[in-house]
């Protein structure tokens, strides 16, 4: 009997944001998904990094399942090409993605982003999960989070243990080996 295949989940913005490099490394992501083997989980936007991500993994040869909340389609339905499953809520969106995930990245995003890798991260401090998180760090964008949580750690807001609950990579090609 083969093997599950290998999925990552991938939380990023829905904007291309403000710098090249955000949709370099989103469509340098789509291609490692997809030169890997992988599967990828993703919101089913179509737009922004998210949409780069999706387009370059299913280019590459990825198979991809987006998971989208009623209230959003039509807004940023990506599904034409990937297996979907529609949620009711956003809550029930982020616990669909991270059950059908072997890991989770993240890119460059939004608050829709940190909502995510906060709720991965606390599901994680809690026990609920041990799946690999990885920050990606496309032009230092994750450098300010870092410090945040290191300074929550240092006031005594949380153990230092939080801190080996996610990987920093400096870029996309660092992924395959820090969420396998």
């Amino acid at each position: 009997m083969p093997s599950p295949q290998f999925s990552i989940c991938v939380y990023c913005g829905a904007r291309p944001g403000t710098s090249p490099v955000y949709m370099e490394a989103a469509q340098a992501m789509g291609a490692l998904i997809g030169k890997n083997g992988w599967r990828l989980v993703f919101g089913a936007g179509d737009r922004g990094i998210m949409g780069a991500v999706a387009d370059a993994a299913r280019a590459a040869g990825a198979r991809t399942l987006g998971v989208i909340p009623t209230h959003l389609i039509g807004q940023e339905m990506n599904l034409r090409r990937s297996d979907q499953i529609i949620t009711e809520t956003m809550h029930e969106r982020k616990k669909v993605m991270l059950m059908n995930a072997d890991a989770v990245a993240v890119l460059p995003g939004g608050a829709g982003s940190l909502d995510e890798f906060f709720e991965v991260l606390t599901w994680a401090q809690l026990g609920l999960h041990d799946k690999p998180i990885v920050l990606v760090d496309v032009g230092g964008y994750w450098e300010p989070l870092v410090a945040l949580i290191d300074h929550v750690i240092d006031q005594g807001f949380a153990d230092a243990s939080m801190r080996g609950l996610f990987r920093v990579a400096s870029d996309v090609g660092e992924v395959s080996d820090l969420v396998k």
